[in-house]
């Protein structure tokens, strides 16, 4: 079995028994004319970590791991949508709202779409989800249990909330995390920074952070 040398200590990765799952990777958070440029923020910072997020991803991929990538999004009626959510933040733009890439974190508009570089492939799991955790009303627990996944990496946006919300929810249902540090990012670098040091932090108290390189070389069988 690989052994990372990870944060706070070794993790052991099994080839068996592993799944990576790359969170909210999508235009709407990474793209110009998004929900996230709309909002104020500098969307280049998430955008920056694609390519760092596909590396990760095609070594999961010639591991034939499963691979799980999520999108936040309501339905079109917006039934799944509390109305403290739309509300939250009293902006001139809101979810449900048209914005440049259609309505704003709606299934089936463009800006709800994962970025091309990143798009899933055949049999890749895709999962919707309308909270910030992915275990939420989905049908996550199922999917993993089925597959008999014990291990969990985890890339993608915003470390700090979708991210770290669902590796507190797998934590709690007593999978074994993996954050790789540099395929993850936030639009506040200090908000990205906490959250690896409370994730690891009191001996991994929700998991463990290493980098991509350190993670794809386990992928490949060579414990680094």
């Amino acid at each position: 079995m690989p052994i990372i040398a990870a944060k706070p200590y070794d993790y052991s990765l099994p080839l068996e028994g592993a799944a990576l799952i790359v969170i909210d990777m999508q235009r709407d958070f990474l793209e110009p004319g998004g929900f996230g440029e709309m909002l104020g923020n500098d969307v280049s910072v998430l955008s920056a970590i694609v390519p760092t997020v596909k590396n990760l991803l095609d070594a999961a991929r010639n591991a034939d791991l499963p691979i799980i990538h999520t999108r936040e999004g309501h339905r079109p009626d917006m039934s799944d949508c509390p109305p403290s959510k739309r509300q939250r933040g009293g902006g001139k733009v809101t979810i449900g709202d048209m914005g440049p890439m259609g309505r704003i974190l709606i299934r089936g508009e463009a800006g709800h779409d994962i970025v091309p570089e990143l798009a899933p492939r055949p049999g890749e799991v895709v999962l919707d989800k309308s909270g910030k955790g992915s275990f939420h009303a989905t049908d996550l627990g199922h999917i993993l249990a089925n597959k008999r996944i014990t291990h969990l990496i985890f890339a993608g946006v915003t470390t700090e909330v979708c991210v770290q919300t669902t590796m507190r929810e797998a934590n709690d249902r007593g999978f074994e995390c993996l954050l790789a540090e540099d395929a993850t990012e936030s639009y506040y670098p200090g908000f990205k920074q906490a959250t690896l040091d409370m994730v690891r932090a009191q001996g991994g108290i929700v998991g463990w952070t290493a980098t991509t390189d350190q993670i794809v070389a386990a992928l490949a069988g060579v414990g680094v």
